[in-house]
């Protein structure tokens, strides 16, 4: 029991020193507490003044660094709105094209405010002088020295180094803020209108350029038309023509290439404004050709003829060249224009060549009295001239028949060749036989009017025979184009033959008809030597006369074949009724030398 005692009270003791612990730190703890409370109190103050002091310090610091930024910004700025007003310089167009790039994205991603206006009126700046240099490229190139007058020209001159430069700031050009594809830009109207003004200056630069290129060989043609040969001349002219059309499809080529609004409308529009010089000048030049024909048709019929026939062959490639324009100028087309200009004139050639060839009896001195010239008539050699050249202009001309009408070159008069139905396509060759048939005709017609108002028939006769002939050689017999033996009908031959037999039997009537005439009995004179002697006599006067008259004219000079066989047949005309003669009045002795005559007709010039 006491053990127990002794223990429970040790444990009082020392419950009694814990609770005496635990009272004291109690007290303590209050006491911190307290002590805690005050110093919370006394630093609450200055923790909130301190809070305030970093958070200003954290705006502060913001606020330095948004200041930095914006000065950054700002000199950025300064730099591309200098280089902007500066312009693209040389070698330097990628800096410009990407400050471009930047302001349009600066746009991009920006609300309408003041700074995008004032970014969208930069970017329109640059634009223009993007266009400046477009300009001044475009026209350094559409200048200088033009080819020579003398030479084909395929295209007008483009310098490849400033082509090199030109294409891509043309692509850049393509990408600026238009309307279409960028609504909401600012800029992009103002800059549409830059670009179409830019465009149009390059299509009037383009065209006032490639006219100068081609003038002065257009006017080299037309000078020289009056020189040259007409068929040559006028393919002279189809070749120009020629390289007018290979310079506007290059420019068209180029103006695909280098125009900064690329749409199928805008490139037909500026190509029409780049064909309008060019067109001018065309038409310039064919009315100046044009009125060199008309001064003397007869002269520069061939001209007409053989521009006509190469231009109408140009006419497809003309055809496409005008449907580029757009189709608001379809209806224009200068070169059929030209070609109804051209085909009148041709149209009017063939009834005043014929005119020609029949006035040519009425002309002054023609036939006059005392006119004892019997050479070929020089409208005859320009006749057979033209029907040698004739087959050379083959579709000009009987397209241009066709179109007048089978037998309305003759102007009313005569009566058609094969009269039938209307000719029409298909029928190219029947009318060219029909005109050649009608001008052959008319030449023989005329022939023989002027053969026979000659004073003294035997040289009409001469006449008529000389041209004939060489109507005949030069046409059927030797023509020097081969080629006109298939415009000669049968018809045409005809008259040919009829005419040269009716001139050689009126030559030998009206030459040897009087000189055999002295030669026969006269019954009368019923054999008397003096009446033989005196038709002797008369006989031998005729036949010096006939000598003599031969001597003058130089029949058939140029035809040594058909001279000869008209010289045999001469001879078997007069040499028998000679030798009759003289054998019947042999023993009357009437001349000493009888054989003379029969000698002189042998030698003769025949």
């Amino acid at each position: 029991m006491d053990d127990e005692t002794a223990e429970i009270e040790l444990l009082e003791q020392n419950l009694n020193k814990t609770r005496q612990i635990s009272q004291r730190m109690t007290s303590i703890l209050t006491s911190f507490d307290t002590r805690l409370a005050k110093l919370e109190k006394s630093i609450l103050p200055l923790y909130t003044s301190t809070q305030i002091l970093n958070r200003r310090a954290n705006n502060i610091e913001k606020a330095l660094l948004k200041i930095d930024e914006l000065a950054s910004n700002q000199e950025g700025i300064a730099a591309e709105e200098a280089l902007i007003l500066r312009g693209p310089q040389p070698g330097q167009l990628p800096v410009y094209q990407e400050a471009l790039e930047r302001l349009n994205a600066s746009i991009a991603f920006k609300s309408s405010d003041r700074g995008t206006l004032d970014t969208a009126r930069l970017v329109e700046t640059g634009a223009k002088k993007l266009t400046q240099l477009f300009t001044k490229l475009v026209a350094e190139a559409s200048t200088g020295a033009t080819p020579p007058p003398n030479t084909d020209v395929s295209a007008a001159p483009f310098p490849s180094t400033i082509l090199g430069t030109l294409r891509p700031l043309v692509a850049f050009m393509r990408t600026l803020p238009l309307p279409a594809s960028h609504p909401s830009h600012s800029a992009a109207p103002a800059i549409l209108s830059t670009l179409k003004d830019a465009q149009k200056g390059y299509a009037d630069m383009r065209g006032t350029w490639s006219r100068k290129c081609l003038e002065a060989q257009g006017k080299r043609v037309v000078e020289r038309a009056d020189t040259l040969d007409s068929i040559v001349a006028g393919n002279d002219f189809a070749r120009w023509v020629g390289s007018l059309l290979s310079v506007a499809d290059e420019e068209y080529n180029l103006l695909k290439d280098l125009s900064p609004l690329s749409s199928a409308t805008a490139v037909a529009t500026s190509y029409n404004t780049l064909l309008n010089p060019i067109l001018v000048l065309f038409s310039t030049t064919l009315t100046s050709l044009i009125a060199l024909i008309k001064r003397s048709l007869h002269k520069y019929a061939f001209l007409a003829l053989a521009a006509y026939e190469a231009l109408v062959a140009l006419q497809p490639s003309w055809d496409t060249l005008l449907a580029r324009r757009g189709a608001e100028n379809a209806k224009a087309n200068e070169l059929k224009d030209g070609l109804g200009t051209l085909r009148a004139v041709c149209l009017r050639s063939f009834p005043e060549f014929l005119a020609d060839i029949k006035m040519a009896s009425l002309a002054k001195g023609a036939g006059a009295a005392g006119d004892t010239s019997t050479g070929v008539a020089e409208f005859l050699i320009s006749a057979v001239t033209y029907l040698e050249r004739l087959p050379e202009v083959h579709g000009a001309a009987s397209a241009a028949l066709l179109q007048l009408g089978d037998g309305n070159w003759k102007m009313g008069e005569g009566v058609q060749v094969g009269k039938g139905a209307k000719l029409g396509d298909g029928d190219e060759q029947i009318i060219l036989e029909h005109f050649v048939f009608d001008v052959v005709t008319t030449a023989i017609s005329s022939l023989t009017t002027i053969s026979r108002t000659q004073r003294r028939a035997a040289y009409g006769a001469m006449y008529l025979l000389n041209n004939m002939s060489y109507l005949q050689r030069s046409t059927v017999d030797a023509p020097r184009n081969d080629a006109l033996l298939g415009l000669l009908s049968k018809p045409t031959q005809a008259a040919l033959k009829s005419a040269v037999r009716t001139a050689r039997a009126t030559y030998f009537d009206t030459n040897f008809s009087p000189l055999l005439q002295t030669l026969t009995d006269d019954p009368g004179a019923k054999g008397a030597k003096a009446a033989a002697k005196e038709k002797f006599t008369r006989f031998y006067e005729l036949l010096d006369e006939v000598l003599e008259r031969h001597k003058n004219a130089r029949l058939l000079e140029e035809d040594p074949d058909t001279r000869a066989s008209i010289g045999e047949d001469v001879v078997k005309l007069v040499v028998p009724s000679l030798v009759r003669f003289t054998n019947k009045y042999r023993e009357k002795e009437f001349s000493k030398n009888p054989q003379k005559c029969l000698s002189i007709l042998v030698s003769s010039r025949y």
